[in-house]
C-alpha cells in the first residue's frame, strides 16, 4: 500500500471510528488520522478479536487490517488487547485533552492510544505514560522515544507519582479509585475512571465515570459501559462486592458526584465505597 492510500485510509478510518462513538471532535479525528496504528501492534500477520470473542489472523502483513474498529491481540494469551477505537475515543473525547495538558495515561499497553493523546496536547503538552507490565512498557518507550513530550514509566499505576495532572486516563478496571490519581489532578483535571467487577474471560465489566476535580471536591459522571482488563492492584472482595450491589441495583447514570468521605445522612447514594461514596444528584 503506498503512503497515499494509507493516509486515505487512516482518515477514513478516523471518521468511522468517530461516527460509532457518536461524537464530532475535529481535533481527534486528526490525531486518530496521523497516529500510524501499525507503528504499536508489531509486524503483521495480527490477531483480531472477531465475534463470539475468535482471534482471526490477517490474511497478510497489510496495515489495511488494522484499520477498522476492532480489538488487536498484544497478548492474546492474556486476552490483551489494543482496545475498540470506538470505545477509547468516546473517552479519549469525554477527558477532553487540549493542547498544552499534562496526561497521565495508566495502562499504556503499546502505546497507540498514548500517541493520539500526545497529538491531542500539543502544542505545550506532555505525556506521562504508566505501564504495570514492564516489556510493555518498554515497548511503549521504543514506540515513542522520538517524542521527548512523552515520559515512559514502568511500575504500578495506582501507586507512581507524577506531576500534577490535567487528565489522568486509567485504562484498566479497579473497584476504586487510587488516592494518587484524585491527589494529582489539578484544580479542573478530569480523571477517566472505570469501575468494575469480575466478568468474562480476560476482563472485567462495569463503567466509566469522568470525574472532575472542583477545588476539593469532585464533580462525576457515567459516560459509557465498559469490558476492561483488570487493574490488579485496585481490586478487592469488599470493593467488589459493594461495586456489584451498585451495578445491581442501578442508577450508576444519574452519579453527579465522588466524595473521598463514608455516606453521610441526605446522600443519594449509588455506591458506598467504605471510605468513599458516588451520589446522585
Amino acid at each position: 500500500m503506498s503512503p497515499d492510500d494509507l493516509a486515505i485510509l487512516r482518515r477514513a478510518y478516523a471518521r468511522q471510528v468517530l461516527a460509532a462513538a457518536g461524537v464530532s471532535d475535529p481535533a481527534l479525528e486528526a490525531a486518530l488520522a496521523t497516529t500510524a496504528r501499525e507503528r504499536f501492534l508489531g509486524p503483521g500477520p495480527w490477531q483480531v478479536l472477531r465475534a463470539g470473542g475468535v482471534y482471526r489472523v490477517t490474511p497478510d502483513a497489510d496495515p489495511l487490517y488494522l484499520y477498522t474498529d476492532d480489538l488487536v491481540a498484544i497478548d492474546p494469551a492474556r486476552r490483551l488487547n489494543n482496545g475498540q477505537p470506538s470505545f477509547l475515543a468516546t473517552l479519549i473525547h469525554a477527558a477532553g485533552v487540549r493542547p498544552g495538558d499534562h496526561v497521565v495515561h495508566v495502562g499504556t499497553g503499546t502505546g497507540y492510544y498514548t500517541a493520539v493523546m500526545r497529538r491531542l496536547a500539543k502544542p505545550g503538552g506532555r505525556v506521562t505514560g504508566i505501564e504495570v507490565d514492564p516489556e510493555l512498557a518498554a515497548r511503549t518507550r521504543a514506540n515513542l522515544a522520538d517524542d521527548p513530550g512523552v515520559t515512559v514509566l514502568a511500575g504500578d499505576g495506582s501507586e507512581v507519582d507524577f506531576a500534577p495532572a490535567d487528565v489522568v486516563f486509567v485504562n484498566a478496571g479497579a473497584v476504586r479509585p487510587a488516592d494518587r490519581w484524585l491527589d494529582g489532578l489539578s484544580d479542573g483535571g478530569r480523571l477517566v475512571l472505570p469501575l468494575t467487577t469480575g466478568g468474562g474471560e480476560g476482563g472485567t465489566r462495569g463503567a466509566v465515570f469522568l470525574v472532575t476535580r472542583e477545588g476539593a471536591g469532585f464533580a462525576a459522571r457515567h459516560v459509557s459501559p465498559t469490558g476492561i482488563f483488570p487493574c490488579a492492584s485496585l481490586r478487592d472482595p469488599d470493593g467488589e462486592a459493594r461495586l456489584a450491589d451498585a451495578f445491581a441495583r442501578r442508577g450508576g447514570m444519574d452519579v453527579t458526584r465522588l466524595h473521598r468521605r463514608p455516606p453521610e445522612p441526605g446522600d443519594r447514594v449509588w455506591l458506598d465505597g467504605g471510605d468513599w461514596c458516588l451520589t446522585k444528584g
